[in-house]
């Protein structure tokens, strides 16, 4: 029986872990370790959504939120919308997570997430949540580029996760980056890996949801341009 990309994709995720040593204050969150809902539904979507053996466009996001990803397994996508825009409820959690309302609109605006994520696969080169402690003992969300200690120490580690991504079946003539800052990094990745011909830039959801939310539209329409190589 042919594996699918869905099926390559349960067991990147089902063997996920990192044992690496990481700077002082930071911390590596493993959902599917931390709620076995998790990965009860991350194998609905990938199963429901990613059934075939297509090749698909590869969007690369930072690294997993406490309350998108983080939660559901799926980047991008909180129980809200994971429920609302793709049919699978999670009992065991309710998140709300500010990217995933801009890139559910945008997957609305593309034709619905079955067109969408039938052409396009969502991950991170860092495909498990980071967080930090702050001076008051709190744990934030981090990216994987906050300190640069870290990500000399979760590079490799990042190139490997990359590949394995790649392996699944990936077109790597482009990339698309979300988030500048991100893209910096992912160039000198890129550099020293040689994984894909081609960076295309876009704004980060989350950037674009705080603080461009008048102008949503605009980013959408150009993600839509972008993503369909007419831009």
């Amino acid at each position: 029986m042919t594996e699918t990309f869905g099926d390559k994709v349960i067991d990147f995720n089902r063997h996920l872990q990192y044992s690496d040593q990481l700077p002082e204050n930071f911390r590596v969150l493993n959902p599917y370790l931390d709620n076995p809902e998790t990965m009860e539904v991350m194998q609905q979507f990938y199963t429901k959504f990613y059934h075939d053996t297509n090749q698909r466009q590869f969007i690369i996001g930072i690294n997993p939120s406490r309350h998108g990803a983080g939660v559901t397994g799926v980047p991008f996508t909180d129980t809200k919308r994971l429920e609302s825009d793709c049919g699978i409820t999670m009992q065991s959690a309710h998140t709300h997570e500010v990217s995933s309302v801009f890139m559910y609109d945008l997957i609305a605006d593309y034709g619905g997430a079955k067109d969408f994520y039938s052409q396009f696969y969502i991950n991170s080169p860092f495909p498990l949540a980071i967080v930090r402690k702050t001076k008051e003992g709190k744990w934030l969300n981090a990216n994987y580029y906050d300190d640069p200690v870290l990500f000399e120490m979760v590079k490799d580690y990042m190139i490997s996760s990359l590949k394995k991504h790649i392996s699944m079946g990936l077109d790597t003539s482009k990339v698309f980056i979300l988030g500048k800052k991100n893209a910096v990094f992912i160039q000198k990745l890129n550099k020293e890996a040689k994984l894909f011909d081609s960076i295309k830039v876009l704004e980060h959801p989350r950037y674009i949801q705080q603080y461009k939310s008048k102008e949503k539209q605009i980013y959408i329409d150009k993600y839509i341009l972008t993503l369909n190589n007419v831009e």
